[in-house]
């Protein structure tokens, strides 16, 4: 199975530079999976396609603002940093910029010195550890001065912080959006939870891996990122009680999908519990709990259009995203969304 696979041509005046006044007035693609059938509705439609008994997956993750500008402590250089994962309570792995000027015992200043950092070590793929030092709470001092990390194709700035956070985001910890639950408001799961649909959330913090581009030409020499799930008790019981009573479980996201399938086992029987996964869905793969997705639309030849693939069927999907750039619709982050179901 080769990358240029999954290559579509995509006019660059449809990827969506800012998101929607309203969330939930984005377009949405049905796409039947059994028969590739295609249905052009709103996201508001999006009840339609839900049945009482089924249960709607979301992944609660919280962006944090992980984008910080500063400077040199010696030279006043400017300095970006991208917090990328946590590694202790006052050390994070990072991307920098330019990284040439941040070796190890560099000390930057942020903030007038509301936070400081010094460099203590160069791991993999060039990524630098950073011990900060700073008073009070890093999360409140991060949210201060802390930018969002939007994706490499917005070139736009975001006026709005919470615009690239879902309305319930809780769990602080992704460097990038599970975008495909921009598109709900309260208001629309409330109407979906008087329907008599029920929602579970689980946590999976995104990493900016999900951005970085396949570079090998055979699809399974890929090198997965790993990143970090939680599934708790009772959100496990929720969704396998769900299954036995033949209800279908509908993931919110590839992220949502990704933890699922991550915990589940063979019999497919959701366990709980925390971990890392680095799972790669790619066509062939046998799914063993996820029944329905709701996406957006995804990059060409990267991990998130193999897995829908992998889900709806190769030639589905291509002729599916096909569909949509001729009827112009808006993709990638902050673009429209398609339910396979």
């Amino acid at each position: 199975m080769k990358t240029s696979d999954f290559y579509y041509d995509l006019p660059e005046e449809l990827i969506a530079q800012d998101p929607l006044p309203d969330r939930s007035s984005s377009r949405l693609l049905h796409l039947d999976k059994k028969d590739g059938s295609i249905e052009h509705k709103v996201f508001t439609d999006i009840i339609q396609y839900l049945n009482p008994g089924d249960c709607l997956v979301i992944n609660n993750t919280k962006v944090l603002p992980a984008r910080l500008y500063g400077e040199k402590e010696d030279t006043h250089a400017l300095i970006e940093i991208l917090l990328l994962k946590r590694r202790t309570a006052d050390v994070w792995e990072v991307l920098v910029r330019p990284g040439k000027k941040c070796r190890p015992g560099a000390r930057i200043i942020f903030g007038d010195g509301l936070l400081k950092g010094e460099i203590i070590d160069i791991v993999e793929e060039g990524n630098r550890l950073i011990r900060f030092e700073f008073d009070g709470i890093f999360e409140e001092i991060l949210d201060r001065l802390g930018e969002m990390p939007l994706p490499p194709y917005i070139t736009h700035k975001l006026e709005d912080k919470n615009r690239y956070q879902t309305v319930y985001a809780k769990e602080a910890g992704s460097a990038a959006a599970p975008t495909a639950g921009l598109h709900f408001t309260n208001e629309l799961l409330e109407k979906i939870k008087s329907k008599g649909v029920n929602i579970a959330h689980v946590t999976l913090h995104v990493g900016l891996g999900t951005f970085r581009p396949v570079k090998v030409e055979d699809v399974t020499q890929h090198h997965m990122h790993s990143e970090f799930y939680v599934v708790e008790k009772e959100q496990a019981e929720l969704i396998n009680n769900t299954k036995k009573n033949g209800g279908r479980v509908i993931c919110v996201g590839t992220t949502s999908c990704r933890t699922l399938e991550s915990a589940a086992d063979e019999n497919g029987i959701l366990r709980d519990g925390s971990g890392w996964t680095d799972i790669f869905i790619y066509p062939g793969y046998k799914f063993k709990i996820m029944d329905a997705l709701i996406t957006n639309f995804h990059l060409p030849e990267s991990t998130l259009i193999m897995l829908v693939s992998a889900f709806a069927g190769k030639e589905k999907v291509m002729r599916a995203y096909e569909e949509a750039v001729k009827e112009r619709y808006r993709f990638f982050s902050f673009g429209d969304a398609m339910i396979i179901i």
